[in-house]
């Protein structure tokens, strides 16, 4: 390799070539510098909206859990007015207390009747025509149905 002669560099020329601030150019400034490419933006974009997507719908099944329990409270609170509207018709010949379990019976008239005593108890001189639910009386004076006759009963 020949020798470089000085002279004949243009240094306002070569000035040109380089970069204030090499760190900030979109390109490799040097021989070591680190490999740049330029970036797929269609697959960065591509990406990005998968992953909104992959987010977004986890979020929505979570909201749609959240409204389905909250469908079920609605529908289990629904179900304690009903029966306790029924309960509160009934004949009631003691004044309940709370959280203790009662039983609503059916009359042949078909008037409803609160007892105390469980169909079991009864024995063979069973006096209505037939055992509808057992219940509990909850702190907001509605009523829980604990155990109903029929499966259907306010299911």
């Amino acid at each position: 390799m020949g020798k470089i002669n000085i002279s004949q560099i243009d240094l306002e020329k070569e000035k040109e070539k380089i970069a204030d601030y090499p760190g900030l150019i979109r390109y490799a400034h040097s021989i070591g510098s680190a490999l740049v490419k330029p970036e797929d933006k269609g697959r960065i974009k591509g990406n990005a909206v998968a992953a909104m997507h992959d987010q977004t719908d986890r979020q929505f099944r979570q909201l749609f859990e959240q409204m389905q329990t909250l469908v079920q409270q609605a529908e289990y609170l629904k179900k304690r007015v009903e029966i306790s509207e029924r309960i509160y018709h009934a004949e009631i010949g003691f004044s309940p207390v709370m959280n203790k379990v009662y039983f609503l019976y059916r009359r042949a008239g078909g008037t409803d009747v609160l007892s105390m005593i469980s169909p079991d108890e009864w024995g063979k001189s069973f006096p209505y025509e037939s055992f509808i639910a057992e219940v509990k009386l909850m702190s907001d004076h509605t009523w829980e149905i604990v155990r109903a006759a029929d499966k259907n009963f306010y299911t």
